[in-house]
């Protein structure tokens, strides 16, 4: 038997040993993550992609500083919520997902999807 057939044949018997193969791990099956206690949510609607100023529902929003604005998307498309200033950026929030956005400080922010710019809101934070 040549040394290169040995290796061959010894590498098949551990994987045969070890279980024969590779199978890919599957993520956990979680809940969607809950909005934290005391925050606001804003909705992001069904068909919000063909929306503009009440894609994200209350439009401005006024909230107090110190909030946290939890945007979940009840729409069947992925959206994002990214403030004109740079002060936050979600990511994609797919459908049933959520994100959540403390306000700080007071100002006037307004915001839009990035995938769907017609997209927009405001947020009074006092």
């Amino acid at each position: 038997m040549s040394i290169r057939f040995a290796s061959v044949l010894i590498i098949a018997m551990c994987c045969t040993a070890c279980g024969g193969g590779y199978s890919s791990p599957t993520a956990p099956v979680t809940a969607p993550t809950p909005a934290p206690t005391g925050s606001t949510t804003v909705s992001i609607s069904n068909g919000a992609s063909t929306q503009t100023t009440n894609a994200f529902g209350q439009n401005p929003l006024t909230v107090s500083i110190g909030t946290t604005i939890s945007w979940v998307n009840d729409d069947n498309t992925t959206h994002t919520s990214a403030a004109d200033g740079s002060q936050w950026s979600s990511g994609n929030i797919p459908p049933g997902g959520r994100f959540n956005f403390a306000f700080g400080s007071a100002g006037r922010f307004t915001y839009h999807c990035q995938i769907h710019p017609n997209m927009v809101g405001t947020i009074v934070v006092q």
